[in-house]
C-alpha cells in the first residue's frame, strides 16, 4: 500500500472473498485494496483465479458461484449486489479483452458513445476520442465497430468505460487480442487516464507480467485461486520470491529473447 496517497479509505477493498462452486473452492482468501490514484495489477495463468476475482468485484458472477467474504467500494459493502442496483459511489467501469463483443455491432461507435454520454455535441465526442490518440474521427463516428481495428475498438471500449466517471476502472486481459503496437497505444491511454491523483483507480488484470510492469505500480500474483505473492512491480521483477513468479517473471524474459533474436535474425536474413 502507498501510504502517501491522500486517500485514507481504499476505494476497493476486498477481504477474505471465497468463491466456490458446491464445494470446491474455485478462489481462496483474497485480500485486495487499491486507493484511487494506483495502478494495481493481478497476474496470473488462466484458471488461477483473477478473472472470478474481477468478476466477483464487478458483480457478475455466474449465479452457480457462490461467494464469500466483503466487497467494499469506498467504503460500502456491494457483495451480492447486482451491478445495476448499487449506489452511484459504488460502481465499477470495466473494460474486457474481446472488444468486439463489448459494443453494439449495428450500431455506429458514435451513437454508442453519444448514449453513453447523453449528448449528441460532436466536439465533445471529438474531444473524448481526441484524448484516446484516435484519428479520423468524425470518419470514425460514423462506422461501425466491425470496420474498426481491433486497437481502435478498445479505444472505443476505453472511452465509455470511462464516461461514467466511477471510481474503479477494472482492465480484464485488454491488450491480449491486439498486436504490438496497438498492445503499446491501449496501455499508454490507460496510463495516461489513471496516473492523476484524482483519476479512477485501475486493477489491471493480465498473465503477462512485463505488460503489467509497464502500466502499474504494485502486483498481486495468483496461482489456482491463491495470492502467492505481492509487491512492488520493481521487487516481483528484480526479486520475485515465489516459484510460480520466478516463473512467470523467465517466461516474460525468454519471450523478449525470442523478440530480439528474431528483430536480428530478420536484420541479417
Amino acid at each position: 500500500m502507498n501510504n502517501n496517497l491522500p486517500y485514507p479509505i481504499p476505494v476497493l477493498d476486498a477481504a477474505n472473498l471465497c468463491i466456490a462452486i458446491d464445494a470446491h473452492h474455485l478462489v481462496r482468501d483474497i485480500n485486495l485494496r487499491v486507493f484511487k490514484g494506483e495502478r494495481v495489477c493481478i497476474i496470473g495463468s488462466s484458471g488461477s483465479g483473477k478473472s472470478l476475482t474481477a468478476k466477483a468485484i464487478i458483480g457478475t458472477l455466474p449465479a452457480e458461484l457462490k461467494l464469500q467474504g466483503t466487497v467494499r467500494i469506498n467504503g460500502v459493502e456491494i457483495s451480492g449486489i447486482p451491478p445495476s442496483r448499487r449506489p452511484q459511489t459504488t460502481r465499477v467501469s470495466a473494460i474486457f479483452q474481446d472488444s468486439s463483443t463489448a459494443l453494439n455491432p449495428l450500431m455506429p461507435v458514435g451513437r454508442q458513445l453519444a448514449l453513453a454520454l447523453k449528448t449528441s455535441d460532436d466536439a465533445v465526442l471529438t474531444s473524448l476520442l481526441d484524448s484516446l490518440k484516435l484519428s479520423d474521427i468524425p470518419e470514425l463516428l460514423n462506422r461501425y465497430p466491425s470496420e474498426l481495428s481491433g486497437g481502435q475498438r478498445q479505444r472505443i471500449c476505453i472511452a465509455l468505460a470511462l464516461v461514467g466517471k466511477n471510481d474503479l476502472l477494472i482492465a480484464d486481459e485488454p491488450t491480449t487480442a491486439l498486436d504490438v503496437i496497438s498492445q503499446q497505444q491501449v496501455l499508454q491511454v490507460l496510463s495516461n487516464r489513471t496516473t492523476p491523483a484524482f483519476s479512477p483507480a485501475l486493477l489491471f488484470i493480465t498473465h503477462d507480467i512485463a505488460v503489467a510492469a509497464q502500466l502499474c505500480q504494485r502486483g498481486i500474483v495468483m496461482e489456482k485461486g491463491e495470492i502467492v505473492e505481492c509487491g512492488t512491480m520493481v521487487q516481483l521483477l528484480n526479486t520475485p520470491e515465489h516459484p510460480y513468479t520466478r516463473k512467470l517473471v523467465q517466461a516474460a524474459r525468454n519471450a523478449d529473447q525470442l523478440l530480439a533474436a528474431h528483430s536480428h535474425e530478420v536484420l541479417v536474413g
